[in-house]
């Protein structure tokens, strides 16, 4: 719509204006046409934007929605308000391949809403509401494969055929509830078919020959009530239909059956009966006319209904048909099958049966003599039935089942494995039996199996764990759903091992179990598995290990990210791994997943940081032993220590004129020389010695710091061997602090021997600045000099 638009005002503006800006406005208009058409649609639908695929279905759509292009190739309408297709809806749309418009409230159609689809190839119109069906609406679909119109409100095909221009049409839908005629002609154009579903279930008129046109349908599918009419249907599909397949139908009249008898000259291969009444009185007519149709391979009766208990008014007179071999029976309601227990009558039938399929019909016995009768079976499926050990006992009598390779009877009332291999144990063809869902409760240790089993299903059988009862012969093993903890098993020969939905922490060990191919632990216990685990299995092609709950630990982590063969066998990988731990990385795809290196390796982070710990403590030990740390500790807690007591002991309390710090070194000239001249002068000085005057077993911190405050003077007596000496170090130490913090004059320096004083370490910051700026005693060498200096010591010792 807005293109025409565009195009008119385009068309009357032309007539005033210039050439040049007459063309820039169309292609304006035209492109903000389009613009407007493609943001309609995609507000419509909003799949549509840049995709080929454009879901429309359920949005509530009253029409096609504008703006399709040539890009989209599949286009879903189904399930909304849709009322009318118009010419125009789909013009543009030139390379749909799919168009669904089913579910809608279509009534109309324009002829030529479909022209511009030459490449469609699948057209689903069904459950609207088109009262006719028109020729023109498929005229250009040349590549159309597949048409669906059943369910709609029309009554006929009308007088000629509206598919005569399909020629590569491969399915087809039609007929509903008020389809009531089918003329010659409807079907002409069309030769082959794959598919046929006619809805008939009204159908009351057809016109003779109407499908003979068509040469070959590989499958017709035919709802239909009326018996006269299915029998003029069948007379004209006898040599073109492979399969046929009859729904809502009721055999009920044994003189109904004759208008059948056209059926035996049937070329099918394969009838199958759907919702189907069969009655005692019609069953004979029915077989006699079954085992006549010369080609005739496959019998199907799905969800049928069976008036009647076995005992046939007519007697069969099998001529035992030499083509049917496969029967399949599902769902057949028997409303007193309890009573439904002689087949005497159909064992002439069943000898040359090679797959017979008997599924949820309430069987609880098969007669020894059927079982004995059928055999050429190779096949067999009883499964979702009432049999039980002693039933299947009979059942499988000897002699019984002397072909058969493949026996079902899951979903049974089985409850005794030992029994059930027993009583099987002399099928001695049988190769795969599945025996799962039955309630067996407890496993035996041993069992006794047929020799030549290969294939065994034991799962959601309740088993509480597996035995030397499950036979070494196997090369398939289902035990899923048995909440197994573990699995041992000794078989060489097993390729596959299923153990689905059990208890299991870890995969199961491969020495036993060393030919298998494909393991599937899927739904277990697992938290993780090594790279050991994973390589045991030398012929491992398929893992399935999907919906654990790993913990995603930096080993398992690394070996999935290493395995080059991880993606090739993991079944599900990497959606369905999912990691169940760290918290951190919970709900994560396990593939996705990389820790970091303190969480990898927690244990080597440790001990680097404890190396690292103890190298850091060992610089600082020697960056505090070299820049005499210790030394400023120390002396910070002997200030500290110091600070607590009274600044200057009161004058009562000097003892001594002087407090002697010397090196040991020098003791002989202290105490020799120095001690004999002042003690015994006049009058005498009293000296603090620490030889002598220390008082034993009291602190040396403290006994320093008493004797410095008991003394008026202290007197260092300076050396080479005062300050390398450690003694004399520490006592200058713990002195200094309350020494030098009075600011007084209480310090004598004695200069033995020469020194300079950068010899002096640099810790002893204030007696380095004394020596700096006051003067000091010089220990003279001469005798006459040596007068001189005692009387300076005096005199400095009573200043």
């Amino acid at each position: 719509m807005h293109f025409i638009f565009a195009l008119t005002v385009f068309y009357i503006l032309g007539n005033i204006m210039t050439t040049h800006t007459w063309r820039v406005l169309a292609v304006y208009m035209i492109l903000a046409a389009n613009l407007s058409e493609q943001q309609a649609l995609k507000q419509a639908c909003p799949s549509c934007g840049t995709s080929q695929l454009c879901n429309c279905s359920s949005m509530g759509l009253d029409f096609v929605p504008l703006g399709l292009t040539a890009k989209i190739t599949v286009l879903d309408l189904a399930h909304n308000r849709i009322k009318h297709i118009r010419s125009q809806d789909l013009q543009q749309a030139v390379n749909l391949r799919v168009l669904q418009l089913q579910s809608n409230k279509i009534s109309s159609i324009d002829e030529d809403s479909f022209q511009s689809l030459a490449k469609l190839e699948l057209l689903d119109l069904s459950n609207n509401s088109l009262a006719h069906v028109s020729p023109v609406w498929f005229g250009h679909l040349f590549s159309l494969q597949h048409l669906h119109l059943q369910g709609n409100s029309y009554r006929d095909l009308g007088e000629s055929s509206p598919f005569s221009s399909l020629r590569n049409l491969s399915s087809l839908h039609l007929g509903n509830p008020w389809f009531s005629v089918i003329r010659q002609g409807n079907f002409e154009g069309i030769e082959l078919l794959h598919k046929l579903w006619i809805d008939g279930s009204n159908l009351s008129q057809y016109e003779q020959g109407s499908l003979k046109s068509i040469k070959t349908i590989n499958h017709m599918i035919i709802n239909i009530r009326s018996i006269n009419v299915f029998s003029d249907i069948v007379r004209d599909l006898l040599h073109s239909v492979a399969w046929l397949e009859v729904r809502r139908i009721a055999f009920s009249i044994a003189a109904e059956m004759q208008l059948l008898r056209v059926m035996s000259s049937s070329f099918a291969k394969k009838i199958s009966f759907r919702q189907t009444l069969l009655t005692d009185a019609t069953v004979p007519e029915l077989v006699t006319i079954l085992e006549d149709m010369p080609k005739l391979v496959e019998l199907e009766l799905v969800d049928c209904r069976l008036l009647g208990t076995g005992q046939w008014k007519i007697q069969i007179q099998a001529k035992q048909s030499q083509t049917l071999r496969v029967f399949t029976i599902e769902k057949l309601s028997i409303e007193e099958f309890y009573l439904f227990t002689d087949l005497q009558a159909v064992e002439g039938l069943i000898s040359l049966f090679r797959r017979v399929t008997v599924q949820n019909t309430k069987v609880f016995l098969v007669p020894c003599r059927i079982s004995q009768c059928l055999l050429s079976l190779e096949y067999l499926d009883l499964s979702a039935n009432l049999l039980g050990d002693q039933s299947l006992e009979h059942s499988a009598c000897q002699g019984g089942w002397p072909s058969l390779q493949t026996l079902n009877l899951s979903r049974n009332s089985l409850s005794d494995l030992e029994m059930t291999s027993k009583s099987l144990s002399h099928l001695g063809n049988l190769i795969v039996l599945d025996i799962s869902q039955n309630n067996f409760g407890e496993i035996p240790d041993v069992c006794e199996w047929p020799k030549t089993l290969k294939y065994l299903n034991l799962s959601s059988t309740q088993i509480p764990k597996v035995t030397a009862c499950i036979p070494r012969s196997l090369e398939v093993l289902d035990v899923s759903a048995n909440n197994l903890k573990e699995f041992g098993l000794q078989l060489p020969f097993l390729k596959e091992l299923y153990l689905t939905k059990n208890q299991l922490k870890a995969l199961p060990g491969a020495a036993p179990i060393p030919n298998l191919v494909a393991l599937s632990v899927r739904r277990n216990k697992l938290n993780s598995f090594s790279k050991e685990e994973f390589e045991s299995f030398k012929r491992m092609e398929l893992l399935d290990a999907s919906d654990n709950n790993f913990i995603c630990s930096c080993e398992f982590l690394s070996f999935i990210h290493h395995e080059a063969r991880i993606a090739q066998v993991l079944v599900g990988w990497p959606d369905e791994y999912v990691c169940d731990s760290p918290l951190a990385v919970r709900g994560a795809q396990v593939g996705a997943v990389h820790l970091s290196l303190m969480e990898c390796h927690r244990s080597l982070v440790v001990s680097l940081i404890c190396v690292l710990v103890f190298l850091v403590i060992l610089l600082l030990v020697a960056v505090g032993y070299k820049y005499h740390v210790v030394w400023y500790m120390r002396m910070t807690w002997a200030w500290l220590q110091a600070k607590r007591k009274p600044k200057r002991a009161p004058p009562k309390d000097v003892c001594y004129d002087a407090f002697v710090s010397y090196s040991e070194n020098d003791s002989d000239w202290v105490e020799n020389t120095m001690v004999q001249e002042l003690e015994q002068a006049c009058p005498p000085f009293r000296l603090c010695l620490h030889k002598r005057d220390f008082v034993p077993g009291k602190w040396i911190v403290d006994n320093i710091i008493d004797s410095i405050e008991k003394s008026r003077k202290t007197l260092f007596v300076l050396s080479e061997h005062f300050v390398q000496s450690e003694w004399c170090k520490y006592e200058l130490d713990f002195s200094h602090f309350r020494l030098f913090d009075e600011n007084n004059d209480a310090a004598i320096l004695i200069l033995l021997e020469p020194i300079q004083s950068k010899a002096i370490p640099k810790r002893f910051c204030k007696l380095r600045k004394i020596m700096n700026t006051k003067t000091y005693l010089e220990w003279p060498a001469g005798e006459e000099q040596q007068e001189m200096f005692w009387f300076n010591l005096k005199i400095a010792l009573r200043s």
